[in-house]
């Protein structure tokens, strides 16, 4: 994939420090369902989501939620809407509903599904750690019948059933096993393992993902779907997904920006990177030349803004005013290898996901930093052009604005 390979001496392939992939992992977009539960989002209009839905497609992203129409009119309406969209345009995206164990919220599902002929898996959650339990005063009891009056209800109605059990990463094993079970045994295709808090560290989401793997999968003799849904209420969501992934998770669910409830998400432009990055099969070659187009997208319609520090689509990602790092990447393009230049102060190839490094000129800039910004506009890099605009540089406080830097390109006045 890159012409500079052997100038990088990869630690992530020393033995298995980095995780490996059997098969292509799948990826599931909640941004248009958890995502909007954000206290800080915005529920955009359906064109917008439209719009979204279109994007996740030409990332290769394989399914996404189109939301909880049991909600309410609205929800419902947005959610026959975008299955329409699927139908119309043919889309390559699996859908699915999320729902309470509820027969208000599976219906509407299983009306929408009828009104398209669309598959439209529902997502059936239920609560499962003790801590809900006492909260709920839930017995293991009321959640087993629950579980199999839901599950039996989606499969009655026709519809693919993906079970979902909240909190698992709190839940008691004894307890996890006998609601994916009885789920599986009433027909659930897919279960869902959640980190609903953000709870689980990487090694908590291996050692859970392995025990639903072998107690509760393959003593079923069914191929079921193992999911996996985290949030980074931590930190670690990306870092949770991969490892649920090489542990044996089949799906990672996400969301861009990591938008959702209380601090988030795991990020789906995140775990874009990383899959394509970490050479994942299926991922190794997708194009995500669009991926900054998907996050500004999802960014204008929720409201939520893009931190300039945020990976690979913030605006500092691939932009640098510090002399030392400037002239690496200068030196780069000056030997004519964009590559290079590319990765040389960078773990993370801009022209991969459709960008290119930046060079501006600030406080710890140098004079490589002037001559290129110049040069790169078609400009004279005379000596006394850079010397007066590097030394206004070291007396700012911040990188300047190009309109500033014009401004000193502009001759002095006459004197009268």
């Amino acid at each position: 994939m890159d012409s500079i390979s052997g100038l990088i001496y990869d630690w992530n392939a020393v033995e298995t420090a980095e995780p490996q992939f059997a098969k292509r992992p799948l990826l599931n977009d909640e941004t248009l369902r958890d995502g909007l539960q954000s206290p800080s989002a915005l529920d955009p209009p359906i064109e917008k989501k439209i719009e979204i839905l279109h994007l996740m497609v030409e990332l290769g992203i394989d399914s996404l939620n189109l939301g909880l129409p049991g909600a309410g009119p609205r929800a419902r309406s947005d959610v026959l809407r975008l299955a329409q969209e699927i139908v119309r345009s043919k889309l390559p995206i699996r859908p699915n509903c999320a729902a309470r164990t509820l027969e208000s919220d599976i219906r509407p599902i299983a009306e929408i599904a009828q009104a398209t002929g669309l598959d439209i898996e529902a997502a059936t959650f239920l609560g499962s750690s003790p801590l809900r339990q006492f909260a709920e005063d839930w017995t293991l009891d009321f959640l087993l019948r629950t579980t199999e009056c839901a599950v039996k209800l989606v499969v009655g109605l026709g519809l693919s059933a993906m079970y979902v059990t909240e909190d698992t990463t709190r839940a008691r094993p004894e307890v996890v096993k006998k609601l994916y079970t009885t789920a599986i045994e009433c027909g659930a295709q897919a279960i869902v393992v959640c980190d609903t808090v953000g709870h689980v560290t990487p090694s908590g989401a291996s050692a859970l993902v392995r025990f639903i793997r072998e107690e509760v999968v393959e003593p079923s003799g069914e191929k079921i779907r193992v999911d996996w849904h985290g949030h980074n209420d931590r930190g670690l969501s990306v870092a949770n997904s991969l490892a649920a992934l090489e542990a044996g998770a089949d799906q990672v669910h996400a969301a861009a920006l990591g938008i959702g409830e209380r601090v988030g998400n795991t990020p789906m432009d995140q775990m874009l990177v990383n899959l394509k990055l970490m050479g994942a099969p299926g991922w190794k070659d997708q194009d995500l030349c669009k991926l900054k187009d998907y996050v500004s997208a999802v960014s204008e319609a929720v409201g939520v803004s893009i931190p300039p520090n945020y990976p690979v689509v913030g605006s500092d990602a691939f932009r640098t005013a510090t002399g030392v790092h400037a002239a690496a990447v200068i030196k780069a393009y000056r030997k004519g290898n964009p590559e290079l230049a590319n990765q040389v102060y960078s773990g993370v190839p801009s022209h991969w996901f459709g960008m290119r490094q930046k060079i501006e000129i600030g406080p710890m800039s140098g004079r490589s930093n002037v001559v290129y910004w110049l040069e790169s506009r078609g400009m004279q890099a005379s000596e006394q052009t850079v010397e007066r605009i590097l030394q206004h540089a070291k007396q700012a406080d911040r990188v300047l604005a190009e309109g500033e830097i014009l401004e000193l390109l502009k001759p002095a006045p006459a004197t009268p």
